[in-house]
């Protein structure tokens, strides 16, 4: 491993590479500004596409784990680097977290100082492990949130979503040996046992309201022991070992160049534009449609309607009226895919009849903002009762890929059937990344139904090849996108007609 001492400012090349975290919480943070109201944070830097044309991931997260004794400054480090690293969406992951639920006799020996919080039988490793490779991965998961008062866990979990970059840190982030395969790069903070136990008194006495006396006996008894034995014993798997920790800008900076070059690696959408929406736009040419699309029937009413919608003389009031009567009944004809048991009922008049009922789960309407939104409100006309997402995605203009900002999805959705909307679908990119954050929150391929009511042949392709489960819906199918990605002969822009 590589040692940085003060002052050394030799560049150097390191191993593989990791960036620290804020202690305590884990959450996701972008360092980029942010749009934020009561209700929202919106990410002002965009996740790029991180999968193919083939809707497969094909990089997974780059995972720094940052080790240390207890309050060593691995939380500093962890925000100095995050600073410095510039990159969206990075998660931090932090293994407080990750404390078993005690008994009644260990929550008595808490209360009184006399639990050792440092051993690993404290940690519930099989979850903090599935968690972190989980979030390696790409998918979403869920954290618990463990109180220091009560030394419980609190009954929400704090859901985690969308890594770039993973910092996860811990007291004992190198004890477990399948812990140690998911770290792309180890880095330990060397700090100095006094410095450590000053630090300590402060955080237990202020932050946890513990007594001085009390801190002191559980580092006596605990902290130090458990340094010597488990945590000290690590530090030769570190890359790279800190000393004095936030302070050694030197050790810093090389941390932050090398993941720089290993997330340019393995990550080029971060630095260099993938060219998913051109990509899309050369593929699939001439094949015919899939089996997976439902055409509404063109019926003289569906034609006369879209006559109204795609003439450019139509007047706003007339296009909004005929496009919401189009999008209820493509919502009613969606329906009739989903999965139905037979029920039998008794009528007013005492007899029996012989009818349907949805089977099994419920139904959550996801719409892709902006020009999904417009739909929302045809669904819930007919389905009642029905719970909402929604997907920010929106098109970089200098780089022309789709970008995820801002996602709301109704919790357990991996349980539900997912109608998925879009206005119009053109090349699919868009509709590519909204099906894979989905399938990233654990819902199953058949189960998504993405409406919309126009799409291009080049946009069907595209969503059947990379998803074949999942159910395309439209009322119309133009064969042409343009240069500037619109459908021809097309319906416009309807989300700005709509709103």
């Amino acid at each position: 491993y590589i040692k940085i001492l003060p002052g050394h400012a030799q560049r150097c090349l390191l191993t593989p590479s990791l960036s620290p975290r804020k202690r305590t919480t884990s959450q996701s943070k972008s360092e980029p500004p942010l749009l934020r109201t009561s209700k929202r944070t919106i990410y002002t830097a965009g996740r790029p596409p991180w999968y193919n044309v083939a809707g497969t991931t094909f990089t997974e997260a780059f995972v720094i784990g940052l080790c240390g004794g207890s309050a060593s400054g691995k939380t500093t480090v962890a925000n100095k680097i995050i600073e410095a690293l510039d990159v969206p969406w990075v998660v931090l992951l932090s293994m407080d977290s990750f404390y078993k639920v005690l008994n009644k006799e260990e929550q008595e020996l808490a209360g009184k100082n006399e639990y050792n919080f440092d051993h690993p039988d404290a940690f519930d490793f099989e979850l903090l492990v599935t968690v972190l490779r989980k979030l390696k991965k790409g998918k979403s998961i869920k954290v618990p949130v463990y109180d220091f008062t009560s030394h419980s866990r609190r009954k929400d979990w704090k859901t985690v979503y969308g890594a770039n970059v993973v910092i996860f840190e811990g007291i004992l982030a190198f004890a477990n040996k399948e812990l140690l395969k998911l770290l792309d790069m180890k880095v330990f903070v060397d700090t100095d046992s006094d410095i450590r136990l000053v630090r300590r008194l402060k955080r237990d006495i202020t932050a946890r309201g513990r007594d001085i006396g009390g801190v002191i006996r559980q580092y006596n008894r605990f902290v130090k022991p458990a340094f010597e034995q488990y945590i000290e014993p690590t530090v030769p798997l570190a890359d790279i070992v800190v000393p004095r920790g936030g302070d050694n800008f030197v050790a810093l900076d090389l941390i932050v160049q090398h993941v720089h070059s290993q997330l340019e690696k393995r990550c080029p959408s971060l630095s260099t534009c993938v060219c998913l929406r051109s990509a899309l736009a050369s593929a699939h040419q001439g094949q015919p449609l899939p089996k997976t699309l439902s055409l509404m029937l063109a019926t003289p009413q569906v034609r006369g309607m879209h006559t109204i919608i795609r003439n450019k003389e139509t007047n706003r009031d007339e296009f909004i009226f005929y496009s919401k009567r189009l999008m209820r009944l493509l919502i009613e004809h969606a329906l009739s895919f989903l999965p139905l048991k037979p029920v039998l009922v008794e009528t007013p008049q005492g007899a029996l009849y012989e009818g349907k009922r949805l089977s099994g789960s419920r139904i959550t309407g996801v719409s892709i903002l902006r020009a999904g939104e417009t739909m929302e409100q045809a669904l819930t006309a007919v389905c009642k009762d029905i719970r909402l997402g929604k997907i920010l995605i929106q098109t970089n203009h200098h780089t022309g890929e789709p970008e995820l900002h801002y996602l709301r999805l109704p919790k357990e959705i991996s349980e539900d059937y997912v109608i998925l909307m879009d206005s119009t679908v053109s090349t699919g990119a868009a509709a590519l990344m909204a099906i894979r954050v989905l399938l990233d929150h654990d819902v199953p391929e058949e189960r998504i139904f993405l409406l919309s009511l126009l799409m291009a042949e080049m946009g069907v392709h595209s969503v059947a090849y990379a998803f074949p489960g999942v159910r395309i819906i439209t009322t119309a199918v133009d064969k042409e996108v343009n240069e500037q990605f619109h459908i021809i002969p097309g319906i416009g822009e309807a989300k700005q007609a709509v709103h």
